[in-house]
């Protein structure tokens, strides 16, 4: 053996910051071949029981731990799947995320997690660091600053299979598991309508998001079921921060005509859009109702409870990673781009109920004054 490299001996086990042993010390200390350690620790039918026992009793004694990553790489196997998310606090993306560990962990894969915080040139490095892992297949929720789209081209270069999730990429060349939002922006309408409210107001979030773009549209497309025409000033576009959407709320019940009710495109909205009201000695829902979207834990702590969406976000995470596992069992290449989408559950509560009768026409119910 060369003198070139130390080798391990019994007293490297009480010294902490020894390296760790490797397949090539045991290789050195037996004079055999790294392939024969390989083969030997894997049970191969090719080694010998004497070989097999000599090799074992070694990596006993020194407490080898072999490499899981490194040979799955060799092998072109990667065992790790990575997840880029705008944001982990909240309840949406932490269930998602969630879904997503429970459903690849059964699926014998490990999970890198990453946050944009809502800033592309995060989700940009996020994306670097996820290749520099060798990661098996991408999955990616887009932040709300991401406008272009070519920093996933590289996947797609690498032959790494990618699917979108929740904020995606529209078109019918991408993989993506979303939400079907504009039926949750319907659904949530359609419920204040049925309260007798005649103007109902909302508070939108970026346009260049599908998620929100799709609440909007359904916010249009109940209030023309029921005979109503869409005002333009009661559509409040925010960034859907709590801070932002009271303002926008403010400015709604500053109007000649103010709304009775506020459906927002998502919680934190919603609670900045009753707190403002609150402020104005309004009553929810009796002066003015509310509906928010995504199902947030404050919603039923909150006073009064808030009507919301649910997105099912579990199941959102666990099918997100059941169609990257097809993609990475048939190669993107030769995968037909599929979106699968979700049914959304609208949870009434407190803060739109209304003692009217439901059974009513809606047109009638929405009538203008």
């Amino acid at each position: 053996m060369s003198s070139s490299k130390k080798q391990p001996t019994d007293s490297s086990k009480d010294k902490p910051n020894q390296s760790p042993v490797s397949m090539a010390d045991l290789a050195r200390e037996l004079g055999v071949s790294t392939t024969t350690i390989s083969r030997a620790l894997s049970d191969h039918f090719s080694i010998g029981p004497a070989m097999k026992q000599k090799v074992l009793k070694l990596a006993k004694k020194y407490n080898y731990q072999p490499n899981h990553m490194a040979s799955a790489l060799r092998k072109g196997k990667s065992k790790l799947l990575g997840v880029i998310v705008p944001y982990i606090e909240g309840r949406f993306f932490a269930k998602v995320v969630h879904g997503i560990e429970t459903a690849a962990t059964k699926a014998g894969y490990n999970v890198i997690i990453c946050q944009s915080n809502e800033d592309v040139a995060n989700e940009r490095r996020n994306l670097e660091s996820l290749l520099s892992a060798q990661v098996a297949g991408v999955m990616v929720s887009l932040s709300r600053t991401t406008h272009e789209f070519h920093h996933f081209d590289k996947l797609r270069d690498r032959g790494v299979p990618l699917v979108f999730f929740d904020r995606v990429i529209e078109g019918n060349n991408v993989n993506a598991v979303l939400l079907d939002d504009r039926e949750g922006g319907y659904l949530a309408t359609r419920h204040l309508l049925t309260q007798g409210c005649q103007r109902i107001a909302h508070l939108a979030g970026p346009q260049h998001l599908n998620i929100y773009r799709n609440r909007l549209q359904g916010y249009f497309d109940a209030l023309r079921e029921a005979g109503q025409p869409a005002d333009e000033r009661l559509v409040r576009y925010t960034d859907m921060t709590q801070a932002q959407s009271a303002e926008a709320t403010r400015a709604l019940l500053a109007l000649e005509s103010p709304p009775d009710a506020v459906f927002a495109a998502g919680d934190y909205s919603a609670l900045g859009a009753m707190q403002e009201a609150r402020r104005q000695g309004l009553c929810v829902p009796t002066d003015m109702a509310i509906a928010g979207f995504s199902n947030e834990a404050f919603t039923v702590v909150a006073e009064p409870t808030i009507t919301t969406v649910d997105q099912h976000c579990e199941e959102m995470g666990q099918a997100t990673v059941r169609l990257l596992l097809e993609l990475i069992g048939v190669g993107s290449n030769a995968f037909i781009p599929r979106q699968l989408s979700l049914r959304p559950e609208l949870l009434v509560r407190d803060s739109s109920l209304r003692e009217v009768d439901e059974t009513q026409p809606l047109a009638t119910a929405a009538a203008q004054p």
